[in-house]
């Protein structure tokens, strides 16, 4: 297939193929390459029925000297961890995890967008509960499946700044719901005040924290990152949100610049203490926020047209990093 690659949008296209392990009495069976991107499940498989479903992202990037890493997968299969804990689920150890990871990107390597495209592999890991089940109770076999697909910008724009509208008449987790887990139902329960924030006119929306509407919880797909003009990097500090490894990534990074991380709770009202806006994530890594509408406020951060410094440095270095221009000092990247 040829790919246009500096044009590619964030949307799935076919590839060799996806990686699967399965779990029953027990064990997981070793990670096997399949060729047919359709899966064969029971009419009553718990995913399907009730809700078991996780999934992840994370990236691969192709570096000038032809290498090609993963970034942090050891990150994200700790957090498949977790979220597998909250919805009682059997997750692949790390090493399982990693390995599905590398043996899908190696299955795939002629479509790891080449260095200086800007654009990367993407890895969706997903596991479901593949249980008939009727009677509501947790499934004791899963599936885990890697899928991959070269991606370019989440936005058609890349890194430039967008506006956000705050979303006050829906959540996306209850206060003490599966926020912190990567479900496929948050998703879902997204979707409609994403939805009603586009035909608004507004690329992405900002959810309030779910138990009094007051705070800022996250972003419709990513966290929120806020710079203040005392060389704070701010993040909320919620029960409710999921926690971001690009986030937890560039809060190293600002430290190494000379910011304060602070973690907390970020009131709606208090805005306007920031210079610097973005939502940050796998897919993006960080889009700049020139402006955020709640209500009949209108909170303002740097022009339209061109991202805040502190937050194109973080981009930057960040990228640096993933496509092996600037030393991983950290051991973030794993070669394929």
């Amino acid at each position: 297939m040829e790919l246009d690659w500096k044009n590619l949008g964030f949307q799935y296209l076919p590839t060799r193929g996806h990686v699967q392990c399965d779990f029953a009495n027990g064990v997981w069976s070793k990670p096997v390459v399949k060729s047919d991107p359709h899966i064969s499940l029971h009419i009553a498989a718990n995913a399907l029925h009730y809700g078991q479903a996780i999934f992840e992202g994370l990236k691969a990037f192709r570096a000038q000297d032809g290498t090609v890493s993963l970034f942090r997968p050891d990150r994200n299969a700790d957090r498949m961890r977790l979220s597998a804990e909250r919805l009682v689920m059997e997750a692949p150890s790390e090493d399982l995890f990693v390995e599905a990871c590398k043996l899908a990107v190696r299955e795939n390597l002629d479509f790891v967008p080449p260095y200086g495209t800007g654009a990367s592999l993407y890895l969706r890991p997903l596991l479901i509960g593949t249980e008939p089940t009727i009677g509501i109770k947790a499934s004791e076999t899963f599936s885990f499946l890697v899928m991959v697909t070269p991606v370019g910008p989440y936005y058609k724009d890349g890194f430039s700044p967008v506006e956000a509208l705050v979303m006050e008449d829906y959540d996306r987790a209850a206060p003490k719901g599966t926020g912190r887990a990567k479900t496929a139902g948050n998703y879902a329960a997204s979707l409609l005040p994403g939805l009603i924030g586009k035909k608004k006119g507004f690329p992405i929306i900002l959810f309030t924290d779910p138990k009094e509407g007051k705070y800022v919880d996250e972003f419709g797909t990513s966290n929120f990152i806020g710079i203040t003009p005392a060389g704070e990097y701010k993040t909320p500090e919620s029960g409710s949100i999921l926690q971001s490894i690009t986030n937890e990534s560039l809060q190293t990074l600002a430290e190494e610049i000379g910011f304060k991380v602070v973690r907390a709770p970020i009131a709606l009202d208090s805005l306007d203490q920031f210079t610097e806006v973005g939502a940050c994530g796998t897919a993006a890594v960080i889009t700049p926020i020139h402006a955020v509408h709640y209500g009949e406020k209108v909170f303002r951060f740097g022009g339209k047209s061109v991202a805040g410094v502190t937050l194109t440095k973080l981009y930057k270095t960040l990228q640096g990093i993933q496509y092996g221009e600037i030393p991983d000092t950290h051991g973030w990247l794993v070669k394929v």
